[in-house]
C-alpha cells in the first residue's frame, strides 16, 4: 500500500524513527517519502523473494538520475550476482537481498560471488561506464598507427 506507507513513514518520522521504507520504483512514490523525511530509498528490483532481478530498469535509472543525493539500495527481487553488479553499476549504493543467498545450492559460496558482484558493480561506476552508442566506432586512434593499418 504505496499511501499506506507514505502515511506510516511520516508518523514514525515524527516520532524520532529513521525509515528506510523498501518500496517500488515509482519516481512520485519516492518522492513523497523524500518530502516526508526518509534520508535512505530503497526500491525493489523485482517482487520480494522472486529473484527475477531489475524488472524495470528504466525507472530504477530515472530514480539515481532524479535523486542523485539520495541513497539508495537495491532490496528484493535479486536473483544473480550479475543483477547485484547492474544495480551499483546504475549508480545505486548498495543492494539488500537474503532469498538468492538462502534458496541457493551452497550459500557460502553465492555469498561470496554477490560480494564479488558488488565490488564490481562500484568498481565499474567508479571507474566511468563508456555511453552506449548506436553505431559502431573505433576506439583506437590512427594517428601514430603504422601505415599499413591506416585507411587509404
Amino acid at each position: 500500500d504505496p499511501f499506506g506507507l507514505v502515511t506510516a513513514a511520516e508518523q514514525l518520522i515524527q516520532r524520532g524513527f529513521k525509515v528506510l521504507p523498501y518500496c517500488t520504483e515509482d519516481l512520485v512514490l519516492c518522492q513523497r517519502l523524500i518530502d516526508v523525511g526518509c534520508k535512505v530509498l530503497m526500491p525493489w528490483g523485482a517482487p520480494i523473494g522472486t529473484g527475477l532481478g531489475l524488472l524495470n530498469r528504466y525507472h530504477l535509472k530515472m530514480l539515481r538520475e532524479r535523486l542523485p543525493d539520495i541513497p539508495l539500495i537495491v532490496d528484493a527481487g535479486l536473483g544473480s550476482p550479475s543483477q547485484a553488479t547492474s544495480s551499483l553499476e546504475m549508480g545505486f549504493d548498495a543492494v539488500l537481498l537474503n532469498t538468492a543467498i538462502a534458496k541457493a545450492q551452497q550459500p557460502i559460496v553465492m555469498a561470496k560471488a554477490f560480494r564479488l558482484a558488488v565490488e564490481a558493480g562500484r568498481a565499474a561506476r567508479l571507474g566511468g561506464l563508456m555511453h552506449p552508442k548506436q553505431t559502431a566506432s573505433a576506439s583506437t586512434p590512427t594517428i601514430g598507427t603504422p601505415f599499413w593499418h591506416q585507411q587509404k
